[in-house]
């Protein structure tokens, strides 16, 4: 079968490419909701232009704090600021921001170009600028020939988009998404989301993007928040964010990490039986976890070795073996799969560790804290 080619998006309406992009700053934001504290003088930076990406378990104040930046939430202590100018007590409504909610929450008795020039028909703005708006977003998202449509009609993927729209037809300063692909399957959520990151890198605007996905987070944002208690843990590109966390929580929380029981020496530390430089400053001497990713770990067939494959899961180039060492002490190691067919369930092997610096947490230490 031939394949068909994509059809070429439409480009951005000029007004959403030119204005220029703002940024926005959280100081010492505080919200409380009775007992339940879910921002803690949180602090945070996005760039003018910037896609960051706030990720997090539940709870951890990752919605609270996007819904403080579009005003829907007033701190009870902190302020927000779009690039000089305090927003913190401006209604949403003055504040031109674009929001895209997790339950897309269209109108369903407008069409879907009805939809997407709401904001426009709120502002009173003419007939004829709402057609022509609606119909220029609906081609960037993909969707010029469903204007006329019910949302109804169209898959979750495509009212998602319609969200979308909707959320630019105003050329908002700010885009805020809240958890929009959680309710789409899995190749849905990939395509849409790099539909997302097309759509803001064209337009260049400010975005906010909310998941507890990591993935998502990952493949698309400039930038990742990690949050916890209503607290930042760690801000960084995704690059550094998996390869250098700064805590222990970001460590667990971003892919998978495996803690391994080490001795702490002077400058260095030992685990499965060979000695590796520690990544940052290395704490005291003592017993420790080495934190090591599945992917810096060698599983050698070895019928001397102290380990034994418990599991072998295939997932094309990859293949993650579950290993168990001495002490009850099991590992995740992502092997090549050419070459692994050996090492099924049973096998004796030896795991080794990467030749690089390893992150070191204390044994006892605060989990949050981690020598990076």
């Amino acid at each position: 079968m031939t394949a068909v080619p994509a059809a070429p998006r439409a480009a951005a309406p000029a007004d959403l490419r030119e204005q220029a992009p703002v940024g926005v700053r959280l100081e010492g934001l505080t919200r409380r909701y009775g007992p339940v504290l879910a921002l803690d003088g949180l602090d945070l930076e996005v760039a003018g232009g910037e896609f960051l990406a706030l990720l997090g378990p539940s709870g951890c104040g990752k919605t609270t704090a996007l819904r403080a930046i579009a005003g829907f939430e007033v701190p009870d202590a902190g302020r927000v600021w779009f690039d000089r100018r305090d927003v913190t007590g401006i209604p949403p409504s003055k504040r031109d921001v674009g929001m895209v909610f997790q339950a897309y929450s269209l109108f369903p008795n407008m069409t879907v170009a009805e939809n997407v020039a709401f904001g426009l028909r709120v502002r009173r703005r003419g007939r004829e600028e709402r057609a022509g708006r609606a119909a220029e977003l609906l081609e960037l998202v993909g969707l010029a020939d469903r204007g006329q449509r019910y949302p109804h009609q169209l898959s979750g993927g495509q009212q998602q988009r319609v969200a979308l729209a909707r959320a630019l037809a105003v050329a908002p300063q700010v885009l805020l998404l809240d958890e929009p692909l959680s309710a789409l399957d899995a190749h849905v959520r990939v395509q849409l989301r790099e539909e997302i990151r097309r759509i803001q890198l064209e337009l260049g605007i400010t975005t906010v993007f909310v998941t507890h996905d990591q993935s998502e987070a990952l493949s698309v944002a400039d930038r990742v928040g990690v949050m916890r208690a209503g607290r930042l843990e760690q801000v960084a590109t995704p690059d550094d964010l998996y390869e250098r966390p700064a805590t222990a929580f970001v460590a667990g929380f971003v892919g998978t990490m495996n803690r391994i029981p080490a001795v702490l020496g002077d400058g260095d530390v030992e685990f499965l039986g060979v000695r590796r430089e520690v990544l940052g400053a290395a704490p005291s001497s003592g017993p420790a976890f080495a934190l090591v990713r599945p992917e810096a770990l060698e599983v050698v067939e070895d019928p001397r070795g102290v380990g034994r494959v418990v599991t072998r899961t295939f997932s094309g180039a990859t293949t993650r073996l579950a290993v168990a060492l001495p002490d009850g002490v099991e590992v995740q190691a992502d092997v090549p799969s050419a070459g692994s067919q050996g090492l099924t369930p049973g096998t004796a092997v030896t795991v080794t560790p990467a030749e690089r610096p390893a992150l070191v947490e204390p044994a006892g230490a605060d989990p949050q804290a981690v020598s990076s």
